[in-house]
């Protein structure tokens, strides 16, 4: 197999000629797509392309591809592979202009955060390619005279990736990049709300870079189309990225299968403010956390819990920051907050804000939307049993809640089955690390927010966040490979029988 990269001979636009992807999936190349699908710009309503559509019996034709291509690309020297993965990177950065314009136009993202998830991704791709210089096994001891012994990583197979709407290009970018580089196959299912760049966008990537035909499939598809993936046969590992309703279906598809899987789920996670916290530096952080990218991160600051001694002035400092922001079209101003995805997810926050707000809440600013506008919201007077304080909001809304002690704090930051990330501030890094260490979240964070995220860094969580699995450094190479004992002698020998 050849994975020679062909240098294209100009810097002509990664998406620009319509025509090669308007309709189709990329499947063995660009293929016809049993049905398309409308990409509609969610802060105009106005559709800017036509997407390709799959269906079981195209996941089923990849997967098979998928697994005969998956063989000559475990058996390329791993420089090969590395070579593609580079390229790749390579490429993000070269288009990347072009790039953050369909990450604004199509799921609504303002420009620094597109430019920051193009960031992201490259690193994600260069971190996989650094794969190629951690061992891949280990000499073991033998009980055996004369007979070697190894135990070493080996590629799981054929990877099925299913990711989001929020970050359409980095979530892939953290599967695909490390699966290729450690010589698995994948089969991508893009989501429908960003079928271009949640899946068109990789294609096109991996194409350029000189990736062999058969080793990367991607199709967008709702439901059934992941359903399709995660059981068939010829996929033996799955990735997912989603809600945790949706992960748990996942995760007992591919467990009745017997499949290996990866959930990173939802999160409700907990911003604690110490009574001795810089109210400033606090609030901007949660600002940050609870408003980047209108709420829309599983990372995002869920629960601000807040001294009852400073949770007046905290109010204060919020509420006069979410003022600050200006919401609209990312594409044509300089806004903080673009559009929510669709007009469901609107009625999903607004219906955990006027449910809170009907039980005691207060709100103290926003609460309300213009169509996928949603303003950003800061509830006061929160309790435990609220909509605001117990479900995953993935909406720009800031509930507070005040607590009266650090036992009180970590009892309630821990009152949740999620357990992604948390931070602590406070003005004594010994005391926000001593909450810290008590508090159950797979990313902890002192005198900073929850939204963090490094390509060297292992990315997971707890409870109904994960199922124990762990993206990015090292730790993808225990995620996409699998041990294998080899064993050896020097000539064959007779046993008792």
């Amino acid at each position: 197999m050849s994975t020679e990269v062909v240098e294209p001979t100009t810097d002509q636009a990664l998406l620009g000629d319509e025509s090669v992807w308007t309709g189709r999936i990329f499947s063995d190349g660009w293929t016809d797509a049993p049905a398309t699908i409308e990409v509609t710009e969610p802060a105009t309503g106005e559709v800017i392309g036509s997407a390709g559509l799959g269906d079981p019996e195209t996941v089923a034709r990849a997967a098979s591809s998928a697994a005969r291509a998956q063989r000559d690309w475990a058996a390329a020297p791993a420089t090969e592979r590395v070579a593609v993965v580079r390229r790749a990177a390579e490429l993000l950065e070269r288009h990347r202009a072009e790039l953050i314009r369909w990450l604004v136009r199509e799921s609504g993202s303002i420009p620094p955060k597109a430019d920051n998830e193009i960031s992201a991704s490259i690193g994600q791709f260069e971190m996989a390619a650094s794969l190629i210089s951690h061992p891949l096994g280990h000499v073991l001891p033998s009980l055996t005279p004369g007979r070697t012994s190894m135990a070493r990583r080996v590629p799981v197979g054929v990877v099925g990736v299913i990711c989001p709407w929020n970050f359409p290009v980095v979530l892939p970018a953290r599967s695909v990049g490390p699966a290729l580089a450690l010589g698995n196959a994948v089969v991508l299912k893009s989501d429908p709300n960003t079928p271009v760049s949640g899946g068109v966008l990789t294609a096109r990537i991996f194409e350029e870079a000189g990736l062999p035909d058969g080793v990367l499939h991607v199709i967008c598809g709702g439901a059934e189309v992941g359903q399709a993936l995660v059981e068939d046969p010829n996929v033996r590992m799955i990735s997912f990225t989603g809600s945790t309703a949706t992960g748990r279906k996942v995760g007992e598809g591919a467990g009745r299968n017997l499949k290996r899987v990866v959930l990173e789920m939802g999160g409700n996670s907990p911003l604690v403010v110490l009574e001795d916290a810089d109210v400033e530096a606090a609030s901007s952080a949660g600002a940050w956390g609870s408003f980047l990218h209108q709420g829309q991160i599983c990372l995002a600051a869920s629960r601000h819990l807040v001294h009852e001694s400073i949770v007046a002035e905290y109010l204060e400092a919020l509420v006069e920051r979410a003022g600050r922001l200006p919401v609209g079209n990312p594409d044509t101003d300089e806004v903080a907050l673009g559009p929510i995805i669709n007009q469901k997810q609107v009625e999903r926050v607004q219906g955990i804000v006027d449910r809170s707000v009907s039980q005691g809440a207060t709100a103290l600013t926003g609460g309300t939307h213009e169509g996928l506008f949603y303003s950003p919201t800061v509830l006061g007077d929160v309790t435990p049993s609220m909509p605001a304080f117990t479900d995953e909001l993935f909406g720009p809304v800031a509930p507070v809640t005040s607590f009266r002690d650090d036992a009180d704090a970590v009892e309630l930051a821990n009152a949740t089955d999620y357990g992604l990330a948390a931070a602590v501030q406070s003005g004594s890094e010994q005391r926000a690390a001593a909450v810290a260490e008590q508090l159950r979240a797979g990313m902890v964070h002192i005198n900073d927010q929850t939204v963090n995220e490094e390509p060297p860094a292992p990315f997971g969580g707890f409870g109904a966040s994960s199922n124990g699995g762990h993206f990015g450094g090292v730790a993808n190479l225990e995620l996409w490979t699998e041990w294998q004992w080899v064993t050896s002698r020097p000539k064959a020998e007779p046993f008792p029988f």
